[in-house]
């Protein structure tokens, strides 16, 4: 209530410093969505209604890609590099008039709004596919950027005025969602380094430091598959088993990946762009993974399954499928 008595405030002010051919109703915004002149850099964020703008300007990267979680994203409104205008015109106005470097000629401006100081705060979430994949998985497809400005001062025609709150809205971003999937379920095994891991060219699913008891080259009875937890604790307090990783890379792994992973040292190059990092199981409930192994003769099949995974990295999380195979691993009994 208190943010519409402010609007309101707003828009009678404006009122009665202009010619009186603005109404209280045209000065309402909140059904009306955000735009970018640039999608890549989202400089210059701006609504638009038919004599009317909203406009906010930013640097590059003001906006982040990543929720907010409990902490809200505040930057300082200096009328120089954060910048909020109120326009009003003489005539309809469309997006060349607020992108275009030499924008139209008309419709003329017949009265601006300026923020000159005051508080921009940013809360930002993510944003999934929806309806949700069948086989449990999620994906980012954006992220919601809700903008408000706090006890923002503004030049006006007439007296300046402080409003303890303006919300200028929703601001969608979209994203490259992450789908972890694989051409195969053939997965590798590093014994030594205690490595099992599936890879497409430029990315990896990695458990690291895997728990010994998981491959092994007995078979397991029907329907008991050998069971640990995604961070599994041990001894060491300082140390988990089953560290899981997705790793997205800047370019092509080897062709033998072993070369890669099987080694001691990983090598420099590809170079990882993004690694995201699994949450630590619960038991019965989150995080499991599971190894089915039969055999023939003295070659040994060992089923790796991740069920109810879910990845992290900053505030962003998605799940895996809910029963998401990893891959096989081969190994053969001396």
């Amino acid at each position: 209530m208190k943010k519409y008595a402010s609007l309101l405030l707003f828009a009678l002010l404006l009122n009665g410093c202009d010619d009186g051919d603005l109404t209280v109703e045209t000065i309402d915004f909140k059904d009306v969505s955000a735009t970018s002149c640039d999608p890549t850099t989202n400089t210059l964020i701006y609504k638009l209604k038919p004599q009317e703008s909203l406009l906010l300007q930013m640097p590059e990267n003001s906006l982040k890609n990543e929720p907010t979680a409990k902490d809200t994203l505040t930057y300082d409104i200096d009328d120089k590099t954060f910048r909020f205008f109120y326009r009003a015109y003489d005539g309809a106005v469309t997006q060349s008039n607020v992108c275009d470097a030499i924008p139209p000629a008309t419709p003329n401006i017949n009265q601006e709004w300026r923020a000159l100081a005051g508080k921009l705060q940013i809360v930002t979430k993510a944003t999934y596919k929806d309806p949700a994949p069948a086989d449990g998985h999620t994906e980012i497809v954006g992220y919601n950027h809700n903008i408000t400005l706090k006890n923002a001062t503004f030049s006006k025609p007439g007296p300046v005025l402080v409003n303890d709150e303006y919300v200028f809205g929703d601001f969608k971003t979209t994203v490259d969602p992450v789908v972890v999937s694989f051409t195969d379920e053939v997965a590798k095994y590093c014994d030594v380094q205690l490595k099992v891991y599936n890879n497409n060219s430029s990315n990896a699913l990695v458990i690291e430091n895997l728990d010994k008891s998981l491959i092994v080259n007995v078979d397991t009875p029907a329907g008991q598959p050998r069971k640990s937890l995604i961070n599994l604790p041990t001894s060491d307090p300082k140390v988990t088993s089953n560290n899981l990783y997705y790793r997205i890379y800047s370019g092509n792994l080897p062709e033998i990946t072993k070369d890669y992973f099987c080694i001691n040292s990983t090598p420099s190059t590809p170079t990882i762009k993004d690694t995201w990092v699994g949450v630590a199981g619960v038991v019965n409930v989150s995080g499991i993974i599971e190894v089915t192994t039969t055999s023939s003769l003295k070659v040994f099949k060992h089923k790796v399954v991740i069920r109810n995974a879910t990845l992290t990295k900053g505030n962003s999380t998605f799940r895996l499928a809910t029963e998401f195979v990893l891959g096989t691993v081969t190994t053969i009994a001396p």
